[in-house]
């Protein structure tokens, strides 16, 4: 191999050059990914005058978004236990004050910047990385917590369709229940083959194709169930809030499927947050005499907005408090040279 500096240099300028084209086409992806958002928003709430969200909000109940509130905040707190149990998983200890910061600010930003495994994973490195984690701990995190995603939207899609709401049925063209049951039992079992796979193989790794994942051990495997599905019970609770309060005769294991369907969806496309996914998908879903666009809207706010100027907030103080330690550090080594 060269080593003589002016095949450095031009292997410096060949990975810069890769840096820049791979921003680049993350950028054009997400403002593809933003528009497409925009877009689909529109077209969901051109048919609504402003007066007529105005009067939806309106029609919903305080203590209903005050429900909601609570159900968003219990959200937030599972999410962080996501994290908390992905640190155990790297064998790393950390006090879970940071543990919940850096999940609060990592999620609430990339919930509504889109691609959040990206996103959400470059602000976990920020701050883990400042505590002493490596890149491997950091990606091994953010795989951890996307299993976590995963298992507890399979339990919510699966709890709705063992439920099988007359809703579900008749958005699957009058899909028998017992068929849909069927279907939500198959989400059980898989969900409960994971944690058997977690007891049978005891961090082993597990070998798949030329992949080599390490599974993490029984007590781990039975949070990321319990912490995943409680979460998005939680989140479907978020909305159940909001459209009762304007359609009281929604149920909620309607409310979470239509949530269920919406998620994947919006992982499908990558959309932002969702926006123009889930409410069209809600929309599609609901009795076509249910208007449940003010309750979409306080969802909005309340699950994705006031936590998105949170998170903003601590990441800028965070950096601004690491900053000044920083100087403070740096003048002391002067001093003492």
């Amino acid at each position: 191999m060269d080593g003589t500096p002016a095949a450095t240099a031009k292997a410096d300028d060949a990975h810069k050059r890769r840096w820049r084209l791979s921003r680049l086409l993350w950028a054009a992806v997400a403002a593809f990914a933003v528009a497409l958002a925009l877009f689909l928003l529109v077209r969901v709430l051109r048919r609504y005058s402003l007066a007529d969200i105005e009067a939806s909000i309106a029609a919903i109940p305080p203590w209903r978004v005050a429900a909601a509130v609570l159900c968003a905040a219990a959200s937030y707190t599972m999410l962080s236990l996501f994290d908390a149990l992905a640190v155990r998983y790297v064998g790393r200890r950390l006090p879970y004050r940071r543990i919940a910061l850096a999940s609060f600010t990592a999620l609430s930003i990339g919930h509504n910047i889109g691609f959040s495994a990206v996103s959400s994973g470059t602000l976990r490195y920020r701050f883990y990385s400042a505590w002493g984690l490596g890149a491997g701990d950091v990606a091994r995190i953010v795989l951890f917590c996307g299993a976590t995603v995963a298992i507890g939207l399979g339990a919510l899609a699966s709890a709705a369709l063992v439920a099988a709401p007359p809703l579900l049925q008749d958005a699957l063209g009058g899909a028998p229940p017992g068929r849909l049951r069927l279907f939500g039992a198959a989400g059980f079992v898989l969900i409960g083959f994971y944690v058997l796979l977690a007891a049978l193989l005891r961090r082993r790794p597990l070998h798949i194709g030329r992949w080599w994942i390490a599974m993490p051990p029984l007590r781990l495997a039975l949070g990321q169930v319990a912490v995943g599905g409680a979460n998005f019970l939680l989140v479907a609770g978020v909305l159940h809030q909001t459209l009762a309060g304007a359609a009281p005769d929604v149920g909620y294991f309607s409310v979470a499927a239509a949530y269920a369907a919406a998620s994947v969806a919006a992982f499908v496309a990558h959309v932002p947050g969702g926006w123009g996914v889930l409410e069209a998908v809600v929309i599609l879903l609901l009795p076509p005499d249910e208007d449940p666009v003010g309750a979409l809207v306080v969802f909005r706010v309340v699950y994705f907005l006031v936590p998105f100027c949170l998170g903003i907030t601590s990441l800028a103080l965070s950096e601004l408090i690491g900053r000044r330690r920083w100087k403070r550090g740096a003048a002391t080594g002067n001093r003492r040279e």
